[in-house]
């Protein structure tokens, strides 16, 4: 069994100086010229304009790569922990075994179905030199070259098994073992409570553990500066963000 398990959001990284998702200054509000958020971090998007794909992911994630973690990620260290967040800095702040269940923005993994079982490894992105300010046409190329997408027929396209993709959960591709689906779910059912630090519940991944912890009549813990109420009777409420939780649980 697990005694506490904690499943995070945004909210835990805002602090480190990383935009939340749906705040005034949140990835999804800031698209490309021609394509919303929801448009560009789509698999589609990646297999039929993959020079704009990997440009907006460089410039909305990639460029947090040397973020540092905040007192709230070094707390929940020694966690069992699942994530949304693809930042990368509860590994950064040791947990050696948590979920990320996103993705996460230091690793790439190859272009192949979805379904194939595969090791995430190493982005590297200090490979893309950005010592001369390049501009976005010099930057696709680099990423078209780093991610290995030749010219092919007019356009450039990915090649199954050759190409690289960031490993991240994009809006039209669903949850697999790749993101450790299986093992998050079989957390959430040994889990004596679930405490929820930093979400909005608009995510899938929320949605299915709170629907697991009233099935099984479990408490909930939800920490937030503006909480989500919840109609279940036993949910405890904490008004305020996950670095101030993290110092009210260490003086309790």
């Amino acid at each position: 069994m697990i005694d506490e398990l904690y499943i995070t959001g945004a909210g835990v990284s805002a602090s480190s100086g990383i935009p939340t998702f749906r705040g005034n200054d949140g990835f999804w509000t800031v698209g490309s010229v021609n394509y919303t958020p929801q448009e560009m971090a789509t698999r589609s998007m990646y297999e039929n304009n993959p020079a704009d794909f990997l440009l907006w992911y460089f410039k909305r994630f990639a460029s947090y790569r040397n973020v540092k973690p905040n007192l709230a990620h070094y707390w929940l260290a020694d966690k069992k922990l699942i994530t949304q967040n693809i930042d990368g800095l509860d590994g950064k702040a040791g947990n050696k075994d948590y979920i990320s269940i996103h993705g996460r923005l230091d690793k790439v993994v190859c272009y192949k179905n979805e379904l194939e079982e595969q090791i995430p490894f190493d982005a590297n992105w200090n490979e893309i030199d950005l010592s001369l300010n390049p501009s976005d046409e010099v930057l696709k190329k680099e990423l078209l070259k780093k991610f290995k997408i030749k010219f092919y027929n007019g356009r450039f396209i990915p090649q199954n098994g050759v190409s690289l993709k960031p490993y991240v959960l994009l809006f039209d591709e669903i949850y697999t073992d790749l993101y450790r689906f299986s093992e998050a779910e079989d957390w959430m059912n040994k889990a004596q409570k679930i405490i929820f630090i930093g979400t909005s519940f608009s995510v899938n991944i929320t949605s299915i553990a709170l629907r697991i912890a009233i099935s099984r009549g479990i408490k909930i813990d939800i920490v937030d500066p503006n909480p989500i109420k919840i109609n279940y009777d036993k949910v405890n409420y904490h008004q305020m963000n996950a670095e101030e939780y993290s110092n009210f649980r260490n003086l309790n």
